[in-house]
């Protein structure tokens, strides 16, 4: 039988979505009464998407709430109190990967990407970098966490050299490399590595999981910008070679 416990909360998750979604309706059935004028079949379409799009939303969240965040606190607190802890970063990269891989946003993005260039910007290639670039960033935030240095060591360089990199950089990755800082932090990669950092900071002793646990969503933000911002160099670079 199907353990029913699984959809506890699954209501207040549809909840949620809708209240999230409602301002956007509302603007949209603005514009259908004083612009669009769509069509009923068309509008009837448009309804059967916001649902799908209203349930699914609420399946993926209930998802991530009772599968990766338990597992990731899991992970955490296994890896984070053992012996053999500095394995938290090649764990933390290959988990950074696969999650911003995930990323449903990500996907969006890569896509939309390949089809306004007209695939002269492979979707693969900018998916394979922006998972790259996570990962090493999470394997970063993971070596924080167990040295325990400062936050901004990382953040003030790392900025730095982002907005160095735009001069160098092939002008349509600079825009692109800005965008992709939003769309990987979304609930596949900040759900999961978040609870495991956390708990990786609760385990050890003398850290304090506040101060060492979060900070971690602003270097997930950051590493796509340089890694895509490095890929666009290195297309510039090929296309004047």
């Amino acid at each position: 039988m199907i353990n029913l416990v699984i959809f506890d909360g699954l209501l207040d998750e549809v909840f949620e979505v809708i209240t999230a979604l409602a301002p956007l309706l509302a603007v949209l059935a603005l514009f259908q009464i004083f612009a669009l004028k769509l069509e009923w079949k068309e509008i009837y379409q448009a309804l059967m998407g916001i649902l799908m799009a209203v349930l699914g939303f609420s399946l993926f969240l209930q998802g991530v709430y009772i599968g990766f965040l338990p597992t990731g606190e899991e992970v955490g607190a296994a890896v984070g109190g053992a012996d053999y802890n500095w394995l938290l970063i090649p764990i933390g990269f290959l988990l950074g990967f696969v999650a911003t891989s995930a990323e449903p946003a990500v996907r969006v993005l890569t896509y939309e990407v390949e089809e306004e260039s007209s695939g002269s910007i492979r979707g693969k290639v900018l998916l394979f970098t922006l998972a790259a670039g996570v990962g090493v960033f999470v394997a970063l935030a993971m070596a924080r966490i167990l040295i325990g240095f400062p936050l901004w060591w990382v953040l003030l360089p790392g900025y730095l050299l982002a907005f160095l990199l735009a001069f160098f950089a092939d002008k349509k990755f600079v825009s692109i490399a800005f965008d992709s800082g939003g769309v990987a932090t979304g609930p596949m990669t900040v759900t999961f590595i978040l609870a495991m950092a956390v708990s990786v900071a609760s385990t050890l002793e003398g850290r304090d999981p506040i101060m060492e646990g979060f900070g971690l969503v602003a270097l997930v933000a950051l590493a796509p910008i340089l890694s895509v911002s490095i890929l666009g160099v290195i297309v510039k670079k090929k296309q004047t070679s």
